[in-house]
């Protein structure tokens, strides 16, 4: 299709519909002269009479007739995906699927995500909570919910929480039967509890590092989970040390219910991200990027 005919045909179609020019050109805002001449072209580049025309009527013949006949649906369908585009540009609305781990859905979902839903009634939200790192385009998510190291270069990263530390625990009884390690090297020889990615078929390292010198130890132990608060009770219960998000252990080494060891050893490294693929955004995921940005002041936007 040549450059123009598209256009061709639609006043082609708006005059055989009204069955005049007059109102077709006022329906398309053109005048009925250019209606004309562009019928003209029309008919001159098909080598057909589409339209019948007197002094008093138009009326299609049974060429214009045929051809209407093919157009209508597909005028029809490029008008409703016109429409379409609002989703894009009007007020938020629609469905957004999520991905995201437990640490990610228990720490920044939980929170924030009601009153997201309350703030926008039209939005509709899944969220597969899932250890594993999934390709957000090919398992049909708009955006994911990750820490910031995890994510591949090519995504869209929005912080959307503090910068996180992970730290070694133990209850007082355990420490009162076994010594307090030194170094990270020293946990091989402690009961420690371990956390599986079953996604990534792996045990979860526990990392370190200290004046740039970094260190990943599999340490050994009695008990390996992948479920957050199996850990927590194990360690709490004092069958062995705990490879732990300082916030959720914070209250408890301040009491003496825990003992917090290798501390010069465990650093910060970055928080959740929202990550998605395109910057091309739909509304709806504006919306939940607007609403769960970090302002850097302990709140989200």
């Amino acid at each position: 299709m040549r450059r123009g005919e598209l256009d061709d045909l639609a006043v082609f179609a708006a005059v055989a519909r009204s069955r005049s020019f007059t109102r077709a050109a006022a329906a398309l805002g053109l005048s009925p002269s250019t209606l004309s001449h562009t019928i003209r072209g029309l008919e001159e580049r098909l080598g057909l009479r589409l339209l019948a025309r007197t002094t008093r009527s138009v009326a299609p013949t049974a060429a214009g007739r045929r051809l209407l006949m093919s157009l209508e649906p597909a005028l029809a369908e490029i008008d409703q995906g016109l429409s379409a585009l609002a989703y894009w540009r009007d007020a938020p609305s629609g469905a957004l699927r999520l991905t995201t781990y437990s640490h990610g859905a228990r720490t920044v979902l939980a929170p924030r995500l009601p009153r997201f839903l309350l703030d926008h009634p039209d939005i509709a939200v899944e969220v597969i909570v899932d250890d594993r790192l999934v390709d957000l385009v090919a398992d049909g998510f708009d955006a994911g919910i990750r820490l910031g190291e995890t994510l591949e270069a090519d995504m869209v990263a929005v912080r959307v929480g503090p910068d996180l530390r992970t730290v070694v625990v133990g209850t007082p009884d355990y420490f009162a039967a076994h010594p307090h390690p030194e170094t990270p090297a020293d946990l091989k020889s402690h009961r420690c509890i371990n956390y599986r990615l079953v996604g990534a078929g792996r045990v979860l390292p526990w990392e370190f590092e200290r004046a740039g010198q970094d260190m990943k130890i599999q340490p050994g132990g009695q008990l390996v989970v992948n479920d957050e608060g199996l850990a927590a009770a194990a360690v709490r219960a004092g069958a062995g040390l705990g490879y732990m998000m300082e916030h959720d252990v914070a209250a408890e080494v301040a009491s003496g219910q825990l003992v917090q060891v290798l501390g010069d050893w465990c650093v910060p490294f970055p928080g959740c991200h929202l990550y998605y693929p395109h910057r091309q955004v739909s509304p709806a995921l504006r919306a939940l990027v607007d609403a769960f940005r970090w302002k850097g002041d302990g709140t989200a936007s």
